[in-house]
């Protein structure tokens, strides 16, 4: 509090270390985390990659042990056994509080180890075994229960790190102080990862993410600063199954006990007055269920005809059955929009846009950050569409949305500015002459139109705490 008034940003951070996904090896850069079509590959383990001669000298500090682990090793374990031999390598040499910043050192972190399902364990002892093969002989020895602890400790308090658009998760990294952090379904403050506000002064600085804790609201002295560990857009019984499965407590939050806006998200459709009946909704959210699963298969193959596909057949059963609020009509919305959009059918894109922007509103905490990208989506793919009117208004609303839950400094929170900036410029063209607007809007677009993701994402950064 300052002066009596809440500070949007109340700390940031810059991680403790963080490794790259082993399924985004060969497209991000390893040092920053940027998403470039052309990376130079580490001349001696040829596994990470870099931007440049910048990123791999500033990445080198940490990459060197690993480099020749993976060389020694043959192959490249998965993030997680790369992380927690990245943590052990700093700790081995600094100790467990490695910056004056730190709140909490990292035994003091939980693990969970003894809480794991008979499943899960079996996933975590191969990771365990493979760790032990990849420790090299001439690093400092580790136990099989050191390693199980650090292990655990990543499982549960691990945070996805973004692209430098913060649109896909990249990566894994480990932040002690947003570990301290509780969680609440309807929080009053968000974590963001802020890593391409690079300047010139942090160019030395290169492979340091930084992450931020920032206030959704108004927070009263005395408060507890609380944020959502998983995607409010969930029933509130399946909300708490992760929470239980991922981070072993059960949530006793307001939304949770009284399961507050769950009838909502699964409501019936009101048609001319009268409610759809009970049976025909609860008959069409089965086979939402079912196209839902068969969507997401299509969408990981990359089968994107085939997603438009179902998902055309999903919502013309779900029309007038389903309410605007049911999160599996939304789904198909905010599926069939991206997508569309990605084949360039803007038109259409455009109305599942706004009808998905429309139902978010209804259900997420005003400043969410989720409502904020998918209204600043879909102002996008209005303006793509033609409709700039629309498209200047959704870009407002999610620049005002993004300045609060990313702040101003953000790369995306800044694309969005000059998204705003041109979208009001053609805006007051077109009110002056709609032919000369599209006539040099036809021109502009063949030139260099607004982008979004280059293709539509199959992991999203939606949950920023690490999941299974």
């Amino acid at each position: 509090k300052e002066n009596g008034k809440c500070c949007l940003g109340i700390f940031g951070s810059v991680e403790l270390i963080c490794s790259v996904c082993s399924s985004h090896a060969a497209s991000v850069c390893h040092s920053c985390f940027r998403r470039q079509e052309k990376l130079q590959r580490c001349g001696q383990c040829r596994f990470a990659q870099y931007c440049d001669k910048t990123c791999q000298r500033a990445a080198w500090e940490e990459h060197k042990q690993e480099c020749a682990a993976v060389k020694s090793y043959g192959k490249v374990p998965n993030e997680n056994v790369r992380l927690a031999a990245r943590i052990l390598w700093r700790l081995d040499k600094q100790g467990s509080v490695v910056s004056d910043t730190q709140l909490a050192a990292l035994e003091e972190l939980e693990d969970h180890i003894y809480d794991i399902s008979e499943d899960d364990l079996k996933d975590f002892k191969v990771d365990i075994h493979n760790f032990l093969d990849y420790w090299p002989r001439s690093s400092k020895p580790h136990t099989v229960d050191s390693v199980s602890k650090m292990l655990g400790v990543i499982n549960c308090n691990g945070f996805m790190v973004s692209d430098q658009r913060g649109l896909q998760a990249v990566g894994v990294g480990l932040f002690p102080n947003l570990c301290l952090v509780n969680h609440d379904c309807w929080p009053n403050c968000t974590v963001v990862l802020n890593n391409g506000n690079q300047s010139a002064v942090d160019t030395m600085y290169h492979s340091q993410k930084r992450i931020e804790l920032r206030a959704l609201g108004k927070i009263s002295p005395g408060e507890e600063v609380t944020v959502s560990y998983v995607d409010y857009l969930n029933l509130s019984e399946d909300r708490r199954r992760l929470l239980k499965q991922q981070y072993f407590f059960d949530c006793t939050c307001e939304h949770c006990t009284n399961k507050t806006k769950d009838e909502l998200k699964m409501a019936g459709a009101v048609v001319e007055g009268d409610k759809v009946p009970e049976e025909t909704v609860k008959e069409i959210t089965e086979y939402s269920r079912t196209m839902l699963e068969k969507m997401e298969k299509a969408r990981i193959e990359a089968n994107y005809n085939e997603v438009v596909k179902i998902c055309r057949e999903c919502v013309e059963k779900q029309e007038n059955v389903l309410a605007d609020t049911h999160i599996y009509q939304l789904r198909m919305w905010s599926t069939l929009s991206e997508v569309l959009s990605y084949l360039q059918f803007f038109e259409e894109a455009s109305t599942y846009a706004r009808k998905m922007v429309e139902g978010y509103l209804k259900l997420y905490h005003p400043n969410n950050a989720q409502l904020g990208m998918a209204t600043m989506r879909a102002g996008v793919t209005h303006w793509q569409a033609g409709f700039i009117e629309i498209a200047h208004g959704m870009i407002c609303k999610a620049y005002a949305i993004l300045m609060i839950t990313h702040g101003p400094t953000h790369p995306i929170t800044k694309d969005l500015e000059a998204m705003r900036m041109q979208t009001e410029m053609e805006l007051r063209m077109f009110k002056q002459n709609e032919y000369v607007y599209h006539t040099m809007r036809e021109a502009a677009l063949k030139n260099q139109p607004i982008r979004m993701m280059a293709e539509p994402a199959t992991e999203s950064i939606k949950n920023l705490f690490r999941r299974k």
